[in-house]
């Protein structure tokens, strides 16, 4: 080859490089960038929401050249769950990361969001949090360190990059000595919690943590100004559930769900807002964290995968609105629970599976605010009247409430005749929504992986064979009704060949109480010796409570493998519940409890913790 030759050939190679280069920037220029300004622990307590308490000038800055959603819903009361939402786009009782801390595999056509976004061409990051019960599979970021951040992206890159504000969370509620800003006189206190100093004060700390976490807010809007990057990214702010505060965090009520959501679509990027978009608005638009994943995908120009159960409320790719939002409870640390919510844009439906259990049930870092003590030492002397003793007793059933004109959500209209065509409306969501979504909840947390085997809780979770669903949730609808009528199904269900059914079979004597349990004495006796460790686990608590003579046989049981070997980790969590039920009536092993290890594998990781914080609340009752 010639000069002449290979200078041509350069000069091409250059050329082509050069266009290469120029469509790259154009496609990039072509996309928004997206940055997700995420808090820990808050409800919409902001100005912009109307809440006048509030001090939050820079979100309320953001609010108004954006849009609010009035009725965004996080899925989840808790953080862990509601971050399981967001990677995954799936409702996690279909992946079976419902359970706090917990964690399960994910199939292998599954992706976290940004594995799309990265193979789109996107410069994805996060700071810094993670907190999944999904593991990963692949690369997931491009980084997720405290260093993380979008300037660090290659030139010509569009970036996807979250800030995690963890200021307002629970752990900075309680923390003292504190300088108060807020002045607690002035809070309002709900109509559910007591009026005490310690609340107040609870409530002042919270709202001036708020306003140090919008300060933290506008330092990022700022800093996006400052690079002169402002027209090209869309900017999303939302809380991750509700406030930190007791019967709020951890419950599925719109108290511990409905989070504050601002979106900022700049003028260069209108096209890809819904029509309900209007610049210094709000919108009324059912939207949840299911439907942040979708979203994020469509404002990138990505069609959401089939998998995805959430509905794209912007970009491209924008759904139709929906009529509900739907929420879960179950495993809260160490205390497990099942309540299901549904929500529309007046009402919330909310469905319990454990109605024995009150809904304040002990659970150590909960504990730890003041709020929370007093308010169970007032209930405990006798102090307190409706609605403030309903957190410290048995749940109903159900519970509808009318946010138009009950926002504290205390008078419950469950028992409405008015209300019964409302309520009709609502069971059927409900229902539909569990065979949908196939909710893995109905099984005992250790079924849920030792069903799946070597596979992954999703794909289980589609098969009849493995789960059968209907049959189950019929059975556990059943079981927590209370009613007697329903009795000889029970009695049928402790002899299912499915384990999940004998121990809805199970619970829903121990849910009937002393007359049930009683004159069903030989059935749960039997039960107690069931291959399920979960059937026994409840056979134990029953009889233990009502049949003084089954009670050594009950103890010997429960407190058989109760310890924290790795394979038999959920079963212990089983066990050590409903020793802990027991109250005084499991002193006879109390010296056995002592001797249990409290130091659980590290394979567990904060898993493990759990454990030990059961076994130290029970030799702290037990061995006082």
């Amino acid at each position: 080859m010639n000069g002449m030759s290979k200078l041509f050939l350069n000069q091409w190679w250059l050329s082509l490089a050069l266009i290469t280069s120029w469509a790259g920037s154009s496609q990039a220029a072509d996309r928004p960038n997206i940055l997700w300004i995420t808090s820990e622990d808050n409800g919409p307590h902001l100005g912009c929401y109307g809440d006048t308490y509030a001090h939050t000038p820079n979100l309320d800055g953001l609010a108004a050249k954006g849009v609010i959603y009035l009725n965004a819903w996080s899925t989840a009361p808790v953080c862990a769950p509601a971050r399981t939402t967001l990677i995954s786009g799936v409702y996690p009782p279909a992946t079976g990361g419902q359970h706090m801390r917990s964690m399960a595999p994910m199939p292998a056509f599954m992706k976290m969001y940004p594995q799309y976004l990265r193979q789109a061409g996107y410069y994805c990051t996060n700071n810094s949090k993670e907190d999944y019960n999904l593991s990963q599979s692949g690369q997931v970021w491009d980084e997720s360190s405290r260093k993380a951040h979008w300037k660090n992206r290659p030139d010509g890159k569009p970036f996807f990059a979250i800030f995690n504000i963890t200021t307002s969370h629970e752990s900075q509620i309680r923390k003292r000595p504190h300088q108060a800003v807020h002045d607690p006189a002035k809070v309002r206190v709900p109509a559910y919690h007591p009026d005490t100093p310690e609340v107040r004060q609870d409530w002042a700390q919270y709202h001036d943590k708020i306003t140090e976490m919008d300060a933290t807010a506008g330092k990022h809007l700022r800093e996006l100004e400052q690079a002169g990057l402002a027209e090209d990214t869309i900017i999303f702010y939302y809380g991750d559930h509700g406030s930190g505060m007791p019967r709020s965090k951890r419950w599925p009520y719109n108290s511990g769900l409905n989070v504050p959501l601002i979106v900022h679509v700049p003028e260069k990027f209108r096209h890809l807002a819904s029509d309900d978009y209007h610049a210094g608005g709000s919108t009324d638009r059912l939207v949840g964290f299911i439907d942040l994943t979708p979203t994020l995908l469509s404002l990138a120009g990505i069609e959401p995968p089939e998998h995805m159960q959430g509905h794209a409320f912007m970009g491209k790719h924008e759904a139709q609105p929906v009529a509900y939002q739907y929420a879960f409870r179950g495993r809260m640390d160490e205390r497990y629970d099942l309540v299901r919510s549904v929500r529309d844009k007046r009402y919330v439906y909310i469905r319990h599976y454990m109605p024995h259990r009150i809904y304040g049930q002990y659970i150590e870092y909960m504990f730890q605010t003041p709020t929370t003590r007093v308010w169970k030492q007032r209930y405990d002397e006798g102090a307190l009247q409706p609605p403030q003793t309903f957190f410290w007793e048995a749940k109903p059933i159900e519970e509808l409430y009318d946010l138009q004109y009950d926002p504290d959500e205390v008078r419950n209209l469950a028992q409405s005749p008015s209300h019964r065509a409302v309520l009709k409306r609502f069971r059927e969501a409900h229902r539909q929504w569990v065979m949908d979504t196939r909710d893995l909840g109905f099984l005992p947390e250790g079924e849920i992986h030792a069903r799946a085997g070597e596979g992954t809780p999703y794909e289980m979770g589609q098969s009849d064979e493995a789960y059968p669903l209907a049959e189950i949730f019929r059975v556990a609808q059943l079981a927590a009704q209370r009613d007697e009528e329903a009795i000889p199904e029970l009695v049928k269900a402790l002899d299912a060949s499915d384990s999940a059914i004998r121990y809805w079979g199970a619970l829903g004597f121990l849910i009937r109480g002393e007359a049930a349990i009683t004159s069903h004495e030989a059935l749960l006796r039997r039960a107690l010796k069931d291959e399920s460790p979960y059937v026994r686990a409840v056979a134990g608590e029953a009889l233990g409570l009502h049949v003084a003579e089954a009670l050594p046989e009950v103890l010997e049981t429960l407190i058989d493998g109760s310890d924290m070997v790795e394979d038999g980790v959920f079963s212990a969590m089983y066990q050590l519940n409903a020793l802990q039920m027991l109250g005084d009536r499991a002193k006879p092993v109390a010296s056995s409890i002592a001797k249990l290890p409290t130091q659980g594998p590290s394979s567990l990781g904060r898993f493990g913790g759990y454990v030990a914080r059961l076994l130290e609340k029970l030799n702290e009752d037990l061995n006082p």
